[in-house]
């Protein structure tokens, strides 16, 4: 794959230092130098020692990765709201997982994404993964199709400027009902008495639940909600320690009478800045069918 830019600025740099400014680490320079990879000055082969002038043209051509050979491809279909040569963003239905883990060895999304990009005859088939969702979480899900991707990716997960919006149906029954806006802080830690389970206390992380209430009734409400830090189970535990616990969720005493079978839980939208085309991509997956027919 090969990228390219024109230098523009009066005063010269090193090529090491711009190509770094360009989110290219040490180890995927060492990958271009050793592995087959390119890296030109105005058409001119060159190191990362040269210094850059105004007007000149970089390219660099990183090399393929080939495949995860670890990581069983799978055809289960695939649902894609967004691909390009960099990403790709698919709506991850409930009761799959995102990635391989002690519990669900195989049937994950990585898995479904590998059979995907074997079916396409992709050059690059590791999978990466940039957003990760709760196996019984639905919505959208955001990959990276090579290693550059996903570098540049972690920088936007670091700065907290990749925004996910999530829709949660929460129950009303045991506390008043919600309304307008509201944000929960309150934080988060092990709850010991399991080593999935989570609880808040003053001995936990610092976490903030930011949410608006769309819809509401005596029963329950539909809000949306934005993460501004990622906890495990976060919005699961907030709003069960406020007293409206998301419908299905019987590890954190939501009501399993209504019809729901997991927790009421969906990344609705996803917002992110290309990294290569400078968009702003912004994606939005309506509610799965269970939600739908609660409303």
């Amino acid at each position: 794959m090969k990228f390219e830019w024109t230098y523009e600025q009066e005063s010269p740099l090193m090529l090491r230092t711009f190509l770094k400014d360009q989110g290219i680490s040490r180890g995927l320079l060492a990958k271009i130098k050793f592995q087959g990879g390119e890296i030109r000055v105005n058409d001119t082969v060159q190191n990362v020692l040269v210094y850059l002038t105004a007007g000149d043209h970089i390219s660099v051509r990183i090399p393929d990765e080939g495949e995860h050979e670890t990581l069983v491809p799978e055809h289960e279909p695939l649902d894609i709201v967004f691909e390009d040569e960099h990403f790709l963003v698919v709506n991850k239905p409930s009761g799959v997982a995102s990635i391989p883990a002690q519990y669900h060895p195989n049937g994950t999304m990585a898995h479904r994404v590998k059979g995907y990009y074997v079916r396409q005859g992709y050059v690059n088939q590791i999978v990466h993964v940039v957003t990760r969702l709760d196996r019984d979480t639905t919505g959208l899900m955001l990959f990276a199709k090579h290693g550059y991707a996903h570098a540049m990716m972690d920088k936007q997960l670091q700065a907290r400027t990749i925004h996910k919006y999530y829709q949660a149906l929460v129950s009303n029954i045991h506390a008043k009902q919600l309304s307008g806006d509201g944000d929960i802080l309150l934080p988060i830690m092990r709850d010991e008495t399991s080593i999935i389970k989570r609880k808040t206390g003053q001995e936990g992380l610092f976490a903030h639940t930011e949410y608006h209430v769309l819809q509401e009734d005596e029963r329950f409400s539909l809000v949306m909600i934005q993460l501004h830090t990622g906890r495990t189970h976060q919005i699961r535990v907030h709003f069960s320690a406020i007293g409206h616990p998301l419908l299905g969720d019987d590890m954190y005493g939501g009501r399993m009478d209504v019809g729901m079978e997991r927790q009421a839980l969906h990344c609705a939208k996803l917002v992110f800045n290309h990294p290569f085309t400078k968009e702003n991509i912004e994606l939005e997956q309506a509610l799965p069918r269970d939600m739908q027919q609660l409303l």
